[in-house]
């Protein structure tokens, strides 16, 4: 473990970079640094356009927009890209799922979508789960970029409105209620995003537990 640690860069600046635009995602990632002496600020903030996301897999993905968001500003970079994953649709929405939602950002919409092809699919198979790639990169281009993963159920219709985005269909794997009736601090701890920037912690930031 300590061998693995060392092969990773260290972060050591004061300042990150949120490369997104989604709200939720940022409100979660903050919450996951309030304890760091870290001044975080979003790419709308620097006025920073999203970049087409041109990529095939949820790592190109996020590299590509973390990638964007350190050369603009000059600062270190971190972008999450993450999605649903259904197999029983064939992976779909997957690397889309945003895109589902239109650019109006219409999630009921994009989750009634998923409801009725699962319907027309004729597949009584609901097994979801959530992926999340966090790429952490710096000016210079490294990047050092992490996969968690949280498995589940889907359910319909949704229900809670708290979360974001599919959250409301998702119930993860040793629970009953929806990520969207979920509390924020729960779903933080155990959800998919928490388990890549667990990850990145412990691999940049030194967060490793001395007995792993």
């Amino acid at each position: 473990m300590a061998e693995a640690i060392k092969n990773h860069r260290q972060f050591t600046d004061n300042e990150l970079i949120i490369a997104t635009h989604n709200q939720g995602k940022l409100r979660e990632i903050r919450a996951l640094l309030s304890d760091r002496n870290i001044a975080v600020t979003s790419a709308g903030e620097h006025d920073l356009e999203e970049p087409e996301e041109t990529e095939d897999s949820f790592t190109g993905n996020a590299i590509l927009k973390a990638r964007a968001a350190a050369m603009a500003t000059n600062r270190p970079a971190l972008s999450d890209d993450s999605g649903l994953v259904v197999p029983a649709l064939g992976g779909a929405p997957g690397i889309y799922s945003a895109r589902w939602a239109g650019n109006s950002k219409d999630f009921a919409m994009a989750m009634g979508r998923v409801e009725q092809e699962l319907i027309a699919s004729g597949s009584p198979d609901r097994d979801a789960h959530f992926i999340c790639a966090l790429s952490l990169v710096w000016p210079d281009g490294h990047d050092e970029t992490f996969v968690g993963r949280v498995d589940g159920q889907l359910v319909f219709p949704p229900r809670g409105d708290r979360g974001f985005g599919y959250d409301p269909i998702f119930i993860a794997t040793g629970y009953d209620i929806t990520f969207g009736e979920m509390e924020p601090a729960l779903k933080h701890s155990i959800g998919h995003r928490a388990d890549a920037f667990s990850q990145l912690m412990a691999a940049c930031f030194g967060d490793h537990d001395p007995a792993g």
